[in-house]
């Protein structure tokens, strides 16, 4: 990377960078991770962890030449990390449940989150808030649930999943006001609340919001290639078809992906019940806001 930001021998394109124009490429190759491991494609995982990679160094160069820090101090600070959150593993406090790691580990997280604190105090008094640290650049249901798991923290949070749910329910009914109402602004700004409200039972339920979507997303295109593919078999396109033939044929995608998906009743024996789902609340109560967990 020395050679390629060199001032009269690097190349052009990477002299010019800065860390605001590489940064979309950080979170690009972060997302081609991510799809190479939802694909289970090893030789393409090599491939885009190292594309990452790059992306450190190149952030890391950058700073060297500012004289703020170099790579070296990049991975100085992260295993200096991981040795200060893991005293179980390096320290004295030895033979801890899993439990009780979790518990450490939070406190240990709380502990630094108040250090920095602090210190942004110092710097700026705006960056003293509890909801500070998280970055603008994060997806958006992402950000939405670290916002809620920081106001969480300091006591600003429901302890029990059903005002969530009632609060869905309020932000579906601003919804559809707004919608009547034919104020596009509106619209948007309730359907961002009932958006946000989501996410918050999706930390309720111990859920990550982006993976439930991505899930959502990936079986959505699923079924509708199924319905591509079976419409391309009667000689017919999406087009030339109505839209009560193509949901006939998405509700035979559902059962199809259903038979395919359901464990054989042995693999079932020994699970727990659903009143045993540590610190969860009840697939039940979950499953009350869709009416049937796989629509």
């Amino acid at each position: 990377m020395a050679a390629l930001r060199h001032p009269q021998t690097g190349c052009p394109w990477d002299i010019e960078q800065t860390f605001a124009s590489i940064a979309p490429y950080t979170i690009e190759e972060a997302y081609e991770v991510a799809d190479a491991i939802g694909r289970g494609d090893l030789v393409d995982l090599k491939e885009e962890l190292g594309d990452l990679l790059l992306q450190v160094v190149f952030h890391a160069r950058l700073a060297q030449e500012l004289g703020a820090f170099d790579f070296g101090d990049v991975v100085e600070a992260i295993t200096s990390k991981l040795v200060r959150r893991h005293p179980h593993v390096f320290g004295d406090a030895r033979a801890l449940s899993a439990d009780a790691v979790r518990a450490l580990w939070g406190k240990i997280k709380a502990d630094e989150g108040t250090e920095r604190r602090r210190h942004r105090q110092m710097q700026d008094p705006v960056q003293s808030s509890a909801l500070a640290g998280i970055p603008a650049a994060l997806p958006a249901l992402s950000r939405a649930a670290k916002l809620q798991s920081k106001a969480a923290s300091v006591g600003f949070d429901w302890d029990d999943v059903r005002p969530v749910l009632a609060k869905i329910n309020e932000e579906i009914g601003e919804v559809t006001h707004a919608l009547d109402s034919g104020d596009s602004s509106a619209v948007r700004d309730e359907i961002g609340d009932l958006l946000f409200a989501v996410a918050n039972l999706a930390r309720h339920a111990h859920v990550d919001p982006e993976d439930a979507l991505r899930c959502a997303n990936a079986k959505f295109e699923h079924r509708f290639r199924y319905i591509e593919a079976a419409l391309e078999r009667r000689g017919k396109s999406p087009q030339e078809s109505t839209l009560e033939e193509m949901d006939a044929l998405w509700d035979e995608a559902k059962r199809a992906a259903r038979v395919s998906s359901d464990p054989p009743a042995d693999a079932l024996a020994g699970r727990p019940a659903h009143g045993d789902r540590a610190g969860k609340p009840p697939v039940e109560t979950i499953e009350a806001i869709w009416g049937n967990a796989d629509g």
